[in-house]
């Protein structure tokens, strides 16, 4: 195997071709220096004006939704206030409907009381008619049959009105008597 080595430069030469000439560096370096300056002058300011405008969109992005977070959020406590007056508003009108039921039970309960009341006061007042009513057809009719009976017993007619009236009320009076008798002995046991 064979390798093959070049030289670089020999000693006589003339100039390498791998280094190029000192004219094409000089005007490298000036190209490359013009380059840069057209670069800085041009295209660099663009790039910050982009640069500068993006950010701006950004900031201002930004602060726009800080801002709109900032009214969702006073909106949000706003309709909490709300929902929280609504809630204690009904909470007022469901007491105040309590206090209104229990208002108006206890003035039906009044007005049943009065009414039961008043319907017992009748009551009691037409049994007690009915009772004198009953007690004066039944002195009649006891009145009449006793006649009667004591006519058949002595064997003489009672018919005389007066002497009936008499002989009745005399019985009805023992009758009471030993009635009240009796109700207050078993009263007293």
């Amino acid at each position: 195997m064979m390798t093959l080595v070049l030289p670089l430069s020999e000693p006589g030469a003339g100039p390498s071709p791998l280094m190029p000439h000192t004219a094409e560096i000089v005007f490298g370096l000036v190209f490359l220096i013009l380059l840069a300056i057209a670069f800085a002058k041009i295209v660099v300011p663009k790039f910050e004006k982009a640069y500068a405008d993006r950010t701006a969109a950004i900031e201002g992005g930004m602060n726009e939704a800080k801002q709109a977070q900032a009214e969702a959020k006073a909106a949000l406590d706003k309709y909490n206030a709300q929902l929280a007056e609504a809630r204690s508003e009904a909470a007022k009108i469901r007491e105040d409907a309590r206090e209104q039921g229990a208002q108006i039970i206890a003035e039906m309960r009044e007005q049943a009381n009065v009414e039961s009341e008043r319907i017992v006061t009748h009551a009691r007042t037409q049994i007690d008619a009915e009772r004198t009513q009953a007690v004066a057809s039944l002195r009649s009719e006891v009145g009449s049959m006793a006649t009667s009976l004591a006519g058949r017993i002595v064997g003489e007619s009672l018919e005389d009105e007066a002497r009936q009236r008499r002989t009745v009320e005399r019985f009805l009076e023992e009758l009471e008597s030993s009635e009240s008798a009796r109700q207050a002995v078993g009263t007293d046991g």
